[in-house]
Order: C-alpha cells, then sequence, then structure tokens
C-alpha cells in the first residue's frame, strides 16, 4: 500500500528532533528560577511531547513511533560523537580540554538518562493520547493532550532527574528537580494547549488526516507495520 504525501510531517519531525538535541545539552545546567529549579533543558523539552501529540493526534501512533525512535538514534549518535571527541587528545594549543569535559563530559550521561526517561515518556504519551482519541471519539483534545501529557511526564521527569543526577547532587535537591521539572513541564503543555489546538486544526486541514488508531498495533519495537 503506497505511503500517503504529506506537506509537513518533515518539517515537525525535524523541530522534534532539534529540541530533543538542543534540550539534552543544555541539560547540564541546572536554573533557579524563583519557585522552580530545574535543569536547563527543561526551558525547551517540554515542546517535544508538544510536538508528540500532534504527530500522534494528526498522523497516528505508527507515524509517531517511527518519529520517537529517530529521535533516539539521533540523541545516541550525539552521545557517542560527544564521548568519542572527549576521549581524543586535544591539540597541544588548545586549552579548554577541562571546559569540555566540565559542560560537555557530562551530557553522555544526561543523553543516557534521557535516552531511558525518553523512551519511556514519549511511547506513554503516544499510546495515551491514541487510546483516549478512540475512547472519546475525537472529541475534547484537550483532555488527551493534557491527559497523556501528565502521565508521560511524570514517567519522563522521574527517570530522568534519577539516571542523570542521582550522586552528582544531594538526595533532598533530586525531589526538588522532579518537583519542580514536573510542574513546569505540565503548566507549559497547559498553557499552550490554544496553539496546540489550532496547529493540530490546521495540520488537519492542510494535510487532509486525522488518524483514528483503531487497528493499530501498540508495540514500540513494531517499526515498519502500523497495524499488524
Amino acid at each position: 500500500m503506497p505511503t500517503k504525501p504529506y506537506k509537513h510531517l518533515d518539517s515537525i519531525t525535524a523541530l522534534f528532533v532539534a529540541v530533543l538535541l538542543i534540550s539534552n545539552i543544555t541539560s547540564t545546567k541546572i536554573l533557579d528560577l524563583g519557585l522552580f529549579t530545574f535543569d536547563g533543558g527543561t526551558l525547551l523539552f517540554p515542546l517535544s511531547y508538544i510536538f508528540g501529540d500532534i504527530l500522534t493526534e494528526v498522523y497516528g501512533y505508527g507515524r509517531s513511533r517511527k518519529v520517537i525512535w529517530l529521535g533516539f538514534a539521533s540523541a545516541l549518535l550525539m552521545s557517542l560523537t560527544l564521548i568519542l571527541v572527549g576521549a581524543l587528545p586535544p591539540a597541544d594549543d588548545w586549552p579548554y580540554q577541562a571546559a569540555y569535559q566540565q559542560i560537555l563530559g557530562l551530557a553522555p550521561r544526561i543523553v543516557l538518562a534521557s535516552l531511558l526517561a525518553y523512551f519511556a515518556g514519549e511511547f506513554s504519551n503516544a499510546l495515551i493520547l491514541a487510546k483516549l482519541k478512540i475512547a472519546t471519539q475525537g472529541r475534547w483534545l484537550w483532555t488527551r493532550t493534557i491527559g497523556s501529557t501528565l502521565v508521560g511526564q511524570a514517567v519522563d521527569t522521574a527517570i530522568f532527574v534519577l539516571v542523570a543526577f542521582t550522586g552528582i547532587v544531594p538526595s533532598s535537591l533530586l525531589l526538588t528537580l522532579i518537583a519542580s521539572n514536573y510542574v513546569f513541564k505540565c503548566a507549559i503543555e497547559i498553557v499552550f494547549t490554544p496553539m496546540t489546538y489550532w496547529l493540530t486544526g490546521w495540520l488537519k486541514q492542510q494535510e487532509q488526516e486525522d488518524f483514528y488508531d483503531v487497528e493499530t498495533n501498540f508495540n514500540p519495537f513494531r517499526l515498519f507495520n502500523r497495524h499488524l
């Protein structure tokens, strides 16, 4: 069966992957913004869940699954590259090896944490949204975007903070990071709900697609067939 051509799927995929990679790098800095204490990647990472919601809502879980795996592979490649570059000897007249290791040397662990959290969180988010779309017969989009995010971000945040920062920051700060990250990410989803509504409706009209995963196999490891 031929694949239906889409106008904007490639652009959304590229933005999704870019958000993921930028978030992984900026997560090496911990920010203190009054009520919230979180890693720098949290400023941008919630957008990946918004893109994930849009992908699943418009194009279906099967296509969203492929995009999630593409993000996973891209983050893994970035991690391996950072490790390799850090391990190679610097030029004699390049004095920044210690600075590189101090900032980007943490990135491989953060990316490992991000990969585990991303895998569990994104697939939880996509699965719940796809199931809720069927249960609500396509109505009440906000219940799907917010409901799936509440679960997906809980899984993602707990795994990421515990794997990335255990042994690096005090235990009391771990709990603060989890709570701050979770509240902030979910708040971003809620604030951006009107934009999600508009963009989802626009894409459905542009693509002439509003996919329902009635026959979809939700196995996250099945990449080449959406239904079987």
